[in-house]
């Protein structure tokens, strides 16, 4: 065959592939006819291979160092291995065999070594013992305690060795003596410790009787338990005398004199008795809190009886307020003179667990039942308070303003929700501790209203001065925070299945409904120094102009009152969510009274409509600054504004431009203006058309073949996306005449917040809140009145939530979009 040596080596590659090696064969169909060639040659190669294979074999399986002589030599090898192997381990088990019987004597002699050694320190312990305890039974006659306090320690622990041998009877015999020396020693230190305080001899024998704890300690928990008991008995001894067995004594009229006596007792025993007992025992912990426990009983006791009186069972709550008190005082006093360290737990006198114990409550709790008097005296105070604060200055006298300052009162009412919270949780986590918090929320809602918002009313149609709006900002901010942690600090201490109706969310949007309310005061003070202004851009012929140029000389005016009372305003605004509020709000009340003079100086021409867009535009140009004055304030350098900021502005002064621009088509030919209208406007109200009509000046006769050439074009099939009503035009009101009043109307909830007339008065919002829970109100009582009031400031609190994180806030939009809404 062709290229058979080539062959032969692909065939021997290491990497052989056979489809590749066919393709070299047969590299195009017509060389399949030497298949026949390729085929002797593979046969040849293979019988070389097979020739080679056979030669190998055989010259491996007879030469002398074939593959068959090496395994029959390693065979030989291994068997000699196994031999060997078996050898040494016989050996092995040989010696160890001789190993055992040689150390089976040295084993028993270890054994025998040490049963010896343990019998000798028996021995050695029962001599000890047999010693000590000699000496601790001479020792005890003579009362040398300190001496027997180590000696006794040393039995004890020495006769816990024997426990295992008490089935011996002379062992089980000295077990019985020790036992009954320990009962001896208990019973006579008792009986020393009864001497001493029966004769007052407690300061001559003071040495003994230190010793004696000693020995006490030694004896354990219930000997010490039962000196303890034993000392407190006789120290109460006398309280109870006096105090349980006199009613007059006894009754909560005379609760200071329980207390009195108590620190005297006290007293007594740091001067004179606390150094006989040793530290850890806590004596004086143990004392007051069995004087604690007796006292909560009386108590108990006394208000029960009170209650099942004669005459109507009814408890005196300034007593039981005075006494509540007083014992409040006394708990905090005793908690703190005892806090200075972990105590050990007084649940029982024999508990040797280490945690801290509390006094506070331990008195008090007998009060709990008759808590409610306690919530209800709270709610008359509080409600006391609201007509004091509502007359009291917003800076006291001999302080100056400050942008950062918060209304006194505000201050004076978070301490006394503190304190108050702090009392009812110390004696109630269950039913009263929620009514606090119901009586707390109540009267957050009531300062609101009864507080802040009267501020914001003060100055009747010129609002209230900007220092005023300031304050009442910073102090609702102030309290929409506090609400919040309030609501948190119950929850964490009321019961678990309680917390979940403590919710102060209405009253913390309250609040931010009453800072909203003083945002659009301080944009009320802007507007009224635009008034002016707004005079001139009225008085101006907006029908006659000839052409259309720079800005009007009105707005250059404007802008500047904006941007001097804006930057006076801004630089008071602390937090950026209020500034931003601020500018926003400005910005949708200075569009909204744009629309409303444009709607005052009709008629308009088509050229001064083109003048009003012109000037409209350097309006927005310059109001997307507004917000820079308050990083200015803040930094050397101002800043340039948020575009988000800017693209809101621009956004809030573009709604106008439909309208202007409607208004700067001529009104011949008459289709075009038609055409302009449902274009710009994009409604089919007869009635906003005809207002555009009347913007323009139109005569009344002439205004019938424009009503049906719009009637006929609203109607065509090019126009079925026409919205009913324009958001833009449905809250104009324009009057039959030329020369009427003209205005802006409002939705009841709009009013709230937009223009009433010709502007907004933002002095009167409270009024307005006020009048409008009124006007629901009227038929359902005072109490819905309220009620209406507070939903009017949480909703308006949540829509100013809504929005002063974002875009801004929104609730003093007076355009026609808010009133749509």
């Amino acid at each position: 065959m062709n290229g058979s040596l080539a062959d032969v080596s692909a065939l021997e590659a290491v990497d052989y592939d056979p489809i590749d090696h066919l393709n070299m064969l047969f590299p195009h169909p017509s060389m399949v006819t030497s298949i026949g060639q390729v085929s002797q040659g593979l046969n040849a190669h293979r019988n070389v291979l097979s020739s080679e294979i056979s030669s190998l074999e055989v010259e491996q399986a007879y030469k002398p160092d074939s593959s068959l002589e090496r395994m029959k030599s390693a065979q030989a090898e291994l068997a000699q291995l196994f031999r060997k192997i078996e050898t040494v381990r016989s050996r092995a088990m040989e010696t160890e065999r001789n190993i055992t019987s040689m150390t089976a004597e040295i084993k028993r002699l270890d054994g025998t070594k040490r049963n010896l050694t343990l019998s000798m320190t028996a021995l050695k312990r029962l001599q000890m013992l047999t010693t000590a305890f000699e000496q601790l039974r001479g020792l005890s006659r003579t009362r040398q305690y300190r001496e027997c306090a180590g000696l006794l320690q040393a039995v004890i622990q020495l006769m816990k060795h024997f426990n295992s041998y008490r089935s011996i009877e002379q062992i089980a015999t000295l077990s019985r003596e020790v036992s009954e020396l320990q009962r001896e020693l208990l019973e006579q230190v008792c009986e020393d410790f009864e001497l001493a305080f029966a004769k007052s001899e407690v300061a001559a024998k003071r040495n003994v009787l230190v010793e004696a704890c000693l020995v006490t300690d030694a004896l354990g928990e219930a000997a010490k338990s039962r000196i303890v008991t034993w000392y407190v008995n006789t120290v109460l001894r006398e309280y109870r005398q006096v105090f349980r067995g006199n009613d007059e004594a006894g009754s909560l009229d005379n609760i200071g004199r329980r207390y009195a006596w108590f620190r005297r007792m006290i007293k007594t025993h740091e001067e004179e008795h606390m150094a006989i007992f040793p530290a850890h025992w806590h004596v004086g912990e143990v004392l007051t809190t069995a004087f604690c426990d007796g006292t909560r009983e009386d108590f108990k006791g006394i208000l029960e009886r009170s209650m099942r009186r004669a005459d109507g069972g009814k408890v005196d709550v300034n007593l039981l307020l005075e006494c509540l008190q007083e014992t409040l005082d006394f708990e905090q006093n005793v908690e703190k003179k005892f806090s200075h360290e972990p105590r050990a737990s007084i649940d029982t006198l024999s508990s040797t667990e280490e945690k801290t114990h509390s006094f506070n409550g331990l008195i008090s709790v007998a009060f709990e039942p008759y808590l409610s008097l306690w919530v209800d005296s709270q709610d008359k105070q509080l409600a006391s308070m609201m007509p004091k604060y509502r007359n009291q200055p917003l800076i006291p006298a001999d302080e100056e303003f400050s942008s950062q300052a918060v209304i006194p009162s505000a201050i004076e009412l978070f301490h006394f929700y503190k304190l108050t919270l702090s009392q009812c949780a110390r004696l109630s986590t269950s039913d009263r501790l929620l009514d606090l918090s119901k009586i707390l929320s109540k009267y957050l809602d009531e300062y609101a209203q009864q507080v802040l918002l009267p501020v914001l009313q003060s100055g009747g149609s010129q609002s209230p001065t900007v220092q005023n709006s300031i304050l009442v900002l910073n102090t609702a901010d102030f309290w929409h925070t506090n609400a919040n942690q309030l609501e948190e600090n119950i929850k964490k201490r009321i019961d678990t299945d309680l917390a979940a109706n403590v919710d102060y969310s209405s009253q913390s949007d309250a609040f931010l409904g009453v800072a909203s309310a003083a945002v659009v005061a301080l944009v009320h003070v802007v507007e009224r120094e635009c008034e002016a202004t707004w005079r001139e851009m009225r008085n101006t012929n907006w029908n006659s102009m000839d052409s259309a140029g720079d800005q009007s000389s009105y707005v250059s005016e404007l802008l500047k009152h904006v941007n001097t009372k804006a930057e006076d305003i801004l630089a008071l605004v602390t937090k950026q969510q209020y500034a931003r509020a601020f500018c926003d709000n400005l910005v949708e009340h200075l569009a909204t009274a744009y629309i409303n003079n444009i709607v005052q100086c009709r008629p308009i021409s088509e050229v001064g409509a083109q003048q009003m867009l012109v000037d409209k535009y350097a309006l927005t140009k310059s109001l997307g600054n507004l917000l820079s004055y308050h990083s200015s304030a803040s930094s050397l350098s101002q800043q340039a504004p948020p575009a988000s900021f800017v693209r809101r502005v621009e956004h809030t002064m573009n709604r106008m431009d439909p309208l202007l621009k409607t208004l700067q088509v001529r009104k011949s030919p008459p289709e075009g203006l038609v055409q302009a209208y449902l274009i710009h406007i994009g409604d089919g109200s007869d009635t906003n058309f005809k207002k555009i009509l009347e913007l323009k000046g139109i005569r009344k006769q002439d205004q019938a073949h424009l009503m049906e050439l719009f009637g006929i074009h609203r109607d065509g099939s090019a126009n079925e996306k026409l919205v009913k009503s324009s958001p833009l035009m449905t809250p104009l009101m324009l009057s039959g005449g030329m020369g009427g009043a003209t205005g802006i109307s409002m939705n009841p909830g709009a009013a709230l917040t937009a223009a009433s007339g010709a502007r907004f008065d933002a002095g009167s919002l409270g009024e307005k809140l006020l009048s409008a829970a009124r006007d629901i109100g009227t038929t359902t009582g005072q109490s819905t009145e309220k009620a209406t009031m507070n939903e009017n400031l949480r909703n308006f609190g949540k829509f100013f939530r809504r929005d002063i994180g974002g875009l801004g806030a929104r609730f003093g939009k007076g355009n026609a979009e808010e009133g749509q809404r």
